[in-house]
């Protein structure tokens, strides 16, 4: 929810076989300019291309749009998430 909410696009990966975990999905993304394949699980996610990851809304702000949590709390707080 809040992938699709901060991106400029975002589209779930349809051919995706979660692994490990079947909860898993891929999305592709772009913000900010740039383009992720991002997998999430829970309010967990990996960035493919960028290879790290983190936990929650807050941290997946902050890798998408390369700000820090001040900033990425303000953007969340605006954008009611």
């Amino acid at each position: 929810m809040v992938l699709k909410a901060l991106a400029d696009y975002a589209k779930e990966d349809q051919s995706y076989v979660p692994r490990l975990d079947t909860r898993s999905s891929r999305w592709h993304a772009s913000a900010a300019g740039n383009d992720f394949e991002i997998l999430c699980t829970g309010p967990k996610f990996w960035d493919d291309r960028a290879n790290c990851g983190g936990g929650g809304a807050l941290d997946l702000a902050m890798h998408l749009f390369g700000i820090s949590f001040k900033k990425a709390a303000r953007l969340l707080a605006e954008r009611n998430l």
